[in-house]
């Protein structure tokens, strides 16, 4: 594609050398850049990508862009390569991305989805229901990439970077997909990954604290502005009336068509009649112009929220309330209150809460379903906002029948470090605990001490197949790990 057709709509850029040059491809990578490539040097938290400049160039950049500010005298960039300077690359490049691949989000119908919990859960919803209404979905998020049904990729972020998801948009286009529904962080939104995105419907699930560090957000604030940034792109919107700050959208936002559901509050979508159980959650909600009883296959009360969301969105495209109701009723999230099946037929629960709010939601569900003792196993991850450890170790502490605590993802952080703030917050309870370091150790612990009453929640990794350390991925899937200590166990 011609250069000036991928920088149409950047605004303010500097530019040396010839801009009626073909561009073959865009990377921010220097590695994967090949002969008559773009490069576009990215200033990220740990690395500077103008350091690998000369590089790209070297494997045959024929243009690169640059940030303001960078020490472009010391990069020695020859005559013959065209150079742009452009006052944020990261926006820059979400541009290009776009334009390069031919605008795909605009042959797409777009739903974001956003939040500090259920963004996961709320999208495979919504992708089940319309796939079972016969459209053709692609689905983008913390889990995995899904095209008209099939797992394409794991994901190793929630909202991939610019460039690939606007290549990823283009794949899905080519494929004939209709409908993409895709997870939006609050970090995807502040680091502009999601600029040059024709939003749809936008949907905000609700808000707590979470993301607050040196490498995230400085603070609540800027983590609730960053996601209000969805609505700026689209004048679609879904929101919880239940949720202190989601509720606040619709006056933010008047121009805006923003409808609401919830069970406290006044809303568009209410649910009432609610029952929850150790397996499902039932509820009446009124689709189209009549009640329905309404159930899903996953236990407890943000079950619910999850499923009203998902409604409101089916009702955007027309969808058969009978079917909503069946896709419901089917559906099974890799993570999320997710049950393993065993042959001790114990009730082990793995789900992916590492906040306090998500650790208390998912505990207080099943302390109010269970008839024997909730068993809590979790750690928390390393590098990420310390001040929530203590927190979460009272919270297990008061609510936990029995905790262990254990390491999660300690990265480059000491895994007795994490768990020694961890304890600061459980020794503040009355709750009986131990500490076991290996997560594997631990699962194995509770699964010893557990009878068929109980219930094991396994908090923190959800659908995350590994454990890093030092900077290193291991293999630690969780439904392996329960299933070869039963196997063990059994064998005894």
């Amino acid at each position: 594609m011609e250069l000036k057709k991928i920088l149409i709509g950047i605004e303010g850029i500097k530019a040396r050398g010839n801009l009626d040059i073909d561009i073959k491809a865009i990377e921010n990578n220097s590695k994967e850049v090949k002969e008559g490539y773009m490069f576009v040097a990215i200033k990220g938290f740990s690395t500077d990508g103008h350091q690998f400049v000369e590089s790209a160039i070297k494997n045959g950049a024929t243009c690169v862009m640059l940030e303001e500010g960078c020490d472009f005298k010391s990069l020695n960039i020859p005559e013959n390569v065209t150079v742009l300077m452009v006052k944020d690359t990261r926006l820059a490049l979400a541009i290009c991305s776009s334009n390069f691949y031919g605008n795909p989000s605009a042959q797409l119908k777009l739903i974001g989805v956003t939040g500090t919990k259920g963004k996961t859960t709320t999208t495979f919803m919504i992708k089940d229901i319309l796939e079972k209404a016969g459209k053709k979905v692609g689905l983008i998020g913390t889990i995995a990439t899904y095209i008209n049904g099939k797992r394409m990729k794991d994901s190793d972020r929630t909202t991939p970077e610019s460039l690939e998801l606007q290549r990823t948009f283009r794949q899905m286009v080519d494929e004939g997909v209709e409908v993409v529904v895709m997870e939006v962080s609050s970090q995807s939104l502040k680091l502009h990954r999601v600029d040059g995105c024709q939003f749809d419907i936008v949907l905000f699930t609700n808000f707590s604290e979470d993301h607050i560090s040196e490498k995230e957000h400085p603070d609540m604030q800027d983590y609730f502005n960053s996601k209000l940034k969805l609505f700026e792109m689209c004048k679609t919107g879904i929101v919880n009336a239940d949720d202190l700050h989601a509720a606040k959208i619709p006056r933010l936002f008047p121009e805006s068509n923003i409808v609401t559901y919830g069970i406290d509050n006044f809303a568009n979508m209410l649910a009432k009649d609610v029952t929850i159980t150790n397996a499902y959650v039932d509820f009446k909600v009124r689709i189209t112009d009549k009640n329905e009883r309404v159930k899903t296959g996953i236990p407890g009360r943000f079950s619910v929220y999850n499923s009203l969301a998902a409604i409101c969105v089916a009702q955007k495209f027309g969808v058969n309330p009978e079917i909503i109701k069946q896709a419901l009723e089917e559906v099974r999230v890799p993570g999320r209150s997710e049950l393993v099946d065993n042959k001790l037929e114990l009730t082990i629960m793995i789900d992916y809460a590492h906040s306090p709010e998500s650790l208390q939601n998912i505990l207080q569900a099943a302390k109010s379903y269970t008839r024997g003792r909730v068993i809590s196993v979790f750690g928390c991850g390393g590098d990420r906002d310390s001040g929530k450890r203590p927190i979460m170790g009272e919270i297990s502490g008061k609510i936990a029948d029995y905790t262990i605590v254990t390491s999660d993802n300690p990265r480059t952080e000491d895994p007795l470090k994490i768990i020694e703030q961890i304890e600061e917050g459980v020794k503040k309870t009355k709750g009986k605990y131990e500490v076991v370091i290996d997560r594997a150790k631990a699962i194995e612990k509770a699964i010893k001490m557990a009878n068929k009453k109980d219930i094991i929640i396994l908090a923190g990794k959800g659908h995350e197949p590994y454990q890093e350390i030092n900077g290193e991925k291991f293999d630690f899937d969780e439904r392996v790990i329960v299933r070869d200590i039963i196997e063990k166990i059994n064998s005894k």
